[in-house]
């Protein structure tokens, strides 16, 4: 009897797992793909790309591994500096105060920055200062089929993408409203 309960967990576990690999693989083709797009388009228009949210993230083992959670920019902001790293044009600050002129940069890519912010009302904030400097918006956010999206303390709101809406939703309140703001992309 025992023998079958840890088959039974250990199959539970092996699908869990498996399914939660598939997810994380779509996350980074889905960081890529829009990584991608947001350099051509940078491009595209002749402007430097921003980095919002550090290429390096607050994870120290990322520095010591020298592995980046994307690409650097041209220009990278965050309220971290070891976010940033040792970016030559690397700028401390925070998403909804960003200290550029209007449409400064070809586009902005914002990797998972957007779920860290204490409300819905911050998230528009910084939604509304991305697209006031940059010609283009591209974000990436956790899926809400990650285990680790779910668990994280630090993840205040569930942010997702349907055509060129993007949602926002406060984590934790069952009655917490939807609010929408429409990125052109």
């Amino acid at each position: 009897m025992l023998q079958l309960i840890f088959l039974i967990v250990l199959g539970i576990c092996l699908i869990v797992g498996s399914w939660q690999l598939v997810v994380w693989q779509g996350k980074i083709r889905d960081k890529k793909r829009k990584y991608r797009a947001a350099s051509a388009c940078a491009l595209e228009k002749g402007k430097p790309l921003l980095i919002a949210g550090g290429p390096w993230g607050t994870k120290r083992i990322r520095h010591w591994l020298r592995m980046p959670a994307h690409g650097n920019g041209d220009v990278c902001l965050d309220i971290e500096r070891c976010a940033i790293g040792n970016h030559p044009r690397g700028i401390i600050a925070d998403v909804t105060h960003i200290p550029f002129l209007d449409k400064s940069f070809g586009a902005a890519f914002a990797s998972h920055l957007l779920e860290h912010l204490p409300d819905t009302d911050s998230a528009e904030r910084a939604l509304a200062e991305l697209s006031r400097v940059a010609e283009a918006v591209f974000i990436v956010y956790p899926s809400r089929q990650s285990i680790a999206a779910w668990v994280k303390q630090e993840h205040h709101l569930w942010v997702w993408q349907s055509g060129n809406a993007t949602y926002l939703k406060q984590r934790g309140k069952s009655s917490g409203k939807i609010k929408e703001r429409v990125i052109i992309e």
